[in-house]
């Protein structure tokens, strides 16, 4: 079994999430959002931050005037700008937009070049001798004014597939002219990792240190960087999140984390690789892109386990079906209870939740239960805190904080300032018996209405309660408007979110179980 490769002296790790990542479709970002993103990535211990394309983005332009200007305080990375070589038939030092990489301040540039013959005929309209001297020419311009320049060969590997002699023409022009590094990208995305070693080696030839930059068109970008790293480049570029155009880029965060837990490398500090997790929630919270939930490593979904066999040897040895500590990246194991769970599923799922279900019989009897009702359509598995009040309730533990003797909703085709919908519940709490109105734009929030103004009398912190998500899905299609419905409900009291589910034969019946959980849990919480 080969060994993995030693770690070379000097090793970069480029994030462009602020450049290349806001490519991806439906993703904006303002300057401040730019601020933010690349404090959190200084925290995540990247060597380089490309910030943008001044000149060419006006934004981009405004985020490194503010981060000149002392609103970006980086502890460990160095600020990079993007930009293009000059344009054909002028000279570097008369290029406005050369100038404004160095009006920028940035002290490391990264420009593209055309390295792909084709290209340089179809797109740049000039020669291949030309594009050559557009490289040096603004290389060494930008290196004369102190700059550290890294040159990005797009499409490289396509290019070297059509011209190989070409393609590493202009990896020779780039070290010639004084380039740092030459990476070597994959632009379209559509190498395997199988591909990539030779041209790697073919390009190592020349002298200069090399980059790679993959995309992931084949689902290969994390795969292809680590197959150029083993051919020996010493500069990979991703983002976090895997954002990007078309289907995003090589994810930054998965790098980091196979070269230092699996190569033993050491790239990051071990308390930023823990802040992983955070991290990278942090970025999609700023980009308004959802975390992916199966993404390695800092997914919600990486530790979790379903299947009954996994739960049975998780409890012998967690790491027998884990391939690091999650703690590791700041993650965490999950227990999944669902329809496939078994004893050993509940009973770790009890504990982490804090309730001692060793009793092997009381395991068994709430396994059933679970079996019984996922049967039914209810879903556990995405509603922690509907599982634990049921567990309460098999315990004996359950909280009578109230109890609804009725409720009802009626909504209708007027619309008013104060919504289309009244709803009227009447509980009973503590000794007291009351009745509210609630009005509301739909069934659901007329109803959130009027439960939140009858229990807030006596419970004023439920006022803190709000609902920050609400999913349906029909769960036997086939049976059309007449089918039955689950709910899934996110309640937030500004500390902590906590997710219920609610299943009916209609979809305001699956809805309030779900509400009347949500406000139960918050409460049982609280005291």
């Amino acid at each position: 079994m080969s060994s993995f490769p030693v770690a070379p002296d000097t090793f970069h790790v480029y994030d462009t999430t602020l450049r290349d990542g806001a490519q991806q479709e439906g993703l904006q970002l303002t300057v401040a959002d730019k601020l933010r993103i690349a404090k959190h990535l200084d925290e995540l211990g990247v060597d380089f931050i490309e910030g943008g394309w001044p000149g060419a983005n006006p934004n981009d332009t405004a985020f490194f005037a503010a981060a000149a200007d002392g609103e970006l305080q980086l502890n460990h990375a160095v600020l990079a700008a993007f930009g293009f070589t000059r344009r054909v038939g002028t000279s570097a030092a008369e290029d406005p937009m050369v100038q404004a990489l160095l009006d920028s301040r940035a002290p490391v540039v990264c420009i593209v070049a055309k390295s792909h013959s084709e290209h340089v005929f179809r797109a740049l309209h000039t020669t291949l001798e030309e594009n050559l001297e557009m490289i040096r020419d603004t290389v060494s311009h930008l290196v004369a004014a102190g700059r550290r320049v890294f040159v990005d060969c797009e499409h490289f590997f396509d290019g070297y597939r059509v011209n190989p002699s070409y393609a590493l023409e202009c990896v020779r022009a780039a070290a010639d002219a004084g380039a740092e590094v030459a990476v070597l990208c994959d632009t379209n995305g559509g190498m395997l990792p199988s591909q990539m070693g030779d041209v790697v080696t073919a390009a190592s030839a020349i002298g200069i240190d090399l980059g790679v930059h993959c995309h992931n068109d084949t689902g290969c970008a994390v795969a292809n960087t680590m197959a150029a790293v083993d051919a020996g480049v010493m500069h990979i570029q991703g983002t976090v999140n895997g954002h990007g155009e078309r289907t995003g880029n090589a994810n930054i965060i998965t790098l980091i984390a196979n070269l230092q837990l699996k190569y033993g490398w050491s790239l990051v500090p071990e308390a930023a690789l823990r802040d992983a997790t955070r991290i990278s929630h942090a970025i999609a919270g700023v980009t308004n892109v959802p975390p992916n939930s199966k993404q390695p490593y800092v997914g919600f979904s990486a530790f979790a386990h379903k299947a009954g066999l996994h739960a049975s040897a998780i409890k012998v040895d967690a790491n027998l079906y884990q391939h690091i500590d999650p703690t590791l990246v700041g993650n965490d194991m999950r227990m999944l209870v669902s329809d496939m769970a078994g004893r050993a599923n509940i009973q770790l799922k009890g504990e982490e939740l804090g309730y001692d279900l060793s009793d092997r019989e009381l395991a068994g009897r709430i396994t059933d239960t679970v079996k019984k009702r996922e049967m039914d359509g209810y879903s556990y598995e995405s509603a922690d805190a509907s599982f634990e009040l049921l567990l309460r309730g098999e315990l004996g533990m359950a909280d009578d904080f109230f109890e609804v003797l009725t409720w009802r909703v009626f909504t209708g085709h007027e619309v008013k300032p104060e919504g289309d919908s009244e709803a009227t519940v009447k509980l009973r709490a503590r000794g007291e018996t009351l009745s509210y109105v609630g009005e509301g734009h739909g069934p659901l929030n007329a109803l959130d209405m009027a439960l939140r103004t009858a229990l807030k009398q006596l419970y004023p912190h439920v006022d803190d309660f709000e609902l920050t998500d609400y999913r349906v899905r029909i769960l036997d299609q086939g049976h059309g408007t007449d089918a039955i419905v689950r709910t899934l409900i996110d309640t937030t009291d500004g500390e902590r979110t906590w997710t219920t589910v609610g299943v009916g034969t209609n979809v305001i019946e699956a809805s309030w179980e779900a509400l009347y959980d949500a406000y139960r849990w918050g409460l049982t919480k609280h005291n």
